[in-house]
């Protein structure tokens, strides 16, 4: 599933073309996604966009009269090509501007999503959301307070998305790899202290994967259509079995929350 990066990649990618052009025309193809996309998305037609912005996953497309909020889901693309292209399967939805481009969403399992958020109003869905990680409102002091007395393991807590956004399966293994924390504690049993160093680490492989253009998954590829390259310097993540680069330990995987998990025993504690 694309995470944070990748959809910040996507939204550095697809912004210069967009910002400043008029949608001339949004042609649905299929409305069957993650929630049906409503009629109303049509109302940014004949507008400009004046904003791309990011909001945990979701890219929202800023218009004078709305916002068009999209989600990438498990395996959506989004590519900035000719409005005239040829349609491939899963191609759902073209966002057709004045210039002769068209911003075109594919998504093979339709788990994505494009919806519309009329001024001042806020989708139901972006209600409740934490702090974004890379900002001043997201610090180990948040963390810390948060975690007191909560007995899920510490894994679950950085990915819950009304503690901090957009820290996915992924990051969340990297930074508790970095932190030295084993992702199987209880958050509440964690110190002040490594709380501080987690947080840091966190805002390290976020960014990190953002400038080196986002993780090399299956399903996902830059706007350019090239992958992103962090994937060639993951640490744990999908190394079960494999030595520790560190300590030379096999690495460890188990199922966390649902999600696989992947850490060292001996480096992690």
């Amino acid at each position: 599933m694309p995470e944070l990066p990748e959809v910040e990649v996507s939204r550095l990618g697809v912004s210069p073309h967009l910002i400043g052009n008029t949608i001339e025309r949004i042609i649905v193809r299929e409305r069957r996604m993650r929630w049906p996309i409503p009629d109303e998305v049509a109302t940014a037609q004949g507008h400009k966009v004046i904003a791309v912005k990011r909001r945990a996953k979701y890219l929202l497309i800023e218009t004078s009269v709305g916002t068009l909020v999209m989600h990438l889901g498990m395996s959506g693309k989004l590519r900035v090509i000719d409005a005239n292209t040829p349609v491939i399967k899963h191609d759902h939805v073209d966002i057709v501007l004045d210039t002769g481009k068209c911003l075109r969403f594919n998504d093979p399992r339709r788990f994505g999503a494009v919806l519309w958020q009329a001024p001042n109003e806020a989708l139901p869905l972006m209600q409740n959301l934490g702090p974004e990680p890379l900002t001043d409102a997201f610090d180990d002091k948040r963390l810390f307070t948060l975690s007191r007395n909560r007995k899920s393991p510490v894994k679950n807590f950085i990915m819950d998305n009304a503690i901090v956004v957009g820290v996915g399966n992924i990051y969340a293994n990297e930074a508790l790899f970095l932190a030295g924390i084993d992702p199987r504690r209880q958050a509440g049993n964690i110190s002040a202290a490594r709380y501080k160093a987690l947080t840091a680490r966190i805002k390290q492989v976020l960014a990190k994967a953002i400038e080196q253009g986002g993780t090399t998954l299956k399903d996902f590829a830059q706007t350019d259509g090239k992958p992103g390259y962090f994937a060639q310097h993951l640490n744990v993540y999908g190394r079960a079995g494999e030595p520790c680069e560190v300590c030379e330990k096999e690495i460890q995987s188990k199922v966390i929350g649902q999600r696989n998990t992947f850490f060292c025993t001996h480096c992690q504690r």
